[in-house]
């Protein structure tokens, strides 16, 4: 479920219609230019006391946030009328409905329900979604998982691969693996779908053939996403897919101020998915935040 923790478009908007509402109709055709700071929350307020119709963002370039560039957003006065209620009314149920929208079977709702008895975290049913349609997208043979789990994403990453597709999936507990076979088995996949290996994905994935994976699901430490990338790339054709679930950390990925080690971990994840001349990045505002590469 979306962190309600990046309140972007939201600071935005309201910061526009402030200036809009009080001016003149003529004015309001105006074309404003709002930095990146707005959309990452941290818009500034005016002083108390000032003209509504004089209100509006600071013109200055602020610097990097949360160690990003910052691009420019330009909207214009209408756009923003028209927007406001998709943009901030509608926003938290556009995204519970569209991370629910396409239902679990009772094979994905078992192996749910026992990674929240094992106090884990399993994908959203969004994240598995998209999962699934990124390997039918790529008629996926070969899918390397770090982090079994109890099989959510397992079942979702089976479900778009070829009826003849592997999944080699790496987990340091093998009683949750376990788990993960019998749900494969209730969701209707033959034992040699899936090959279970326990032990630490830095150990494991070296022993991986290079450029003979399709897509690599990364879902293990937050602490190793780097060195998961690094053998990602190894691991992957081109045209092979990268994902790394979980990369906002319930919105505290872009927010500013000191951040645990892990967060900071994320963001130099992100920046290095984002610049990598390897890559074609995406961030999918799922879950909590599905970051994608493309392998060149």
């Amino acid at each position: 479920m979306p962190s309600p923790a990046c309140p972007a478009p939201a600071g935005i908007t309201n910061a526009l219609l402030t200036a809009v509402r009080g001016a003149p109709r003529a004015a309001r055709q105006v074309v404003v230019t709002a930095s990146a700071t707005a959309v990452m929350g941290h818009s500034s307020r005016p002083p108390a006391g000032t003209p509504r119709a004089a209100r509006s963002l600071p013109s200055s370039t602020p610097g990097p946030i949360c160690g990003f560039p910052v691009p420019t957003v330009t909207v214009t006065a209408r756009q923003l009328w028209g927007q406001e209620r998709a943009i901030t009314g509608n926003r938290q149920t556009s995204w519970t409905f569209a991370d629910a929208f396409v239902a679990e079977d009772e094979a994905l709702l078992w192996a749910r329900d026992q990674a929240h008895a094992a106090g884990l975290r399993p994908v959203s049913p969004g994240t598995g979604a998209v999962l699934r349609m990124l390997c039918a997208t790529l008629d996926a043979k070969a899918v390397a998982e770090i982090g079994t789990g109890t099989g959510v994403s397992g079942i979702h990453l089976l479900g778009g691969m070829r009826p003849d597709g592997v999944l080699t999936t790496v987990d340091t507990e093998p009683d949750c693996q376990q788990f993960a076979r019998e749900a494969f088995r209730a969701a209707g996949f033959a034992a040699n779908r899936a090959r279970f290996i326990p032990g630490r994905a830095l150990d494991v994935l070296p022993r991986l053939a290079d450029g003979g994976y399709d897509l690599v699901f990364c879902d293990g430490d937050r602490m190793e996403g780097l060195e998961y990338l690094a053998e990602s790339l190894r691991l992957l054709r081109p045209g092979g897919l990268v994902c790394f679930e979980g990369v906002l950390a319930d919105g505290r990925t872009v927010e500013s101020g000191p951040q645990p080690v892990e967060v900071v971990r994320l963001r130099e994840l992100v920046r290095a998915v984002r610049e990598s001349p390897e890559l074609i990045p995406s961030l999918v505002p799922v879950g909590d935040g599905l970051l994608c590469g493309v392998r060149r």
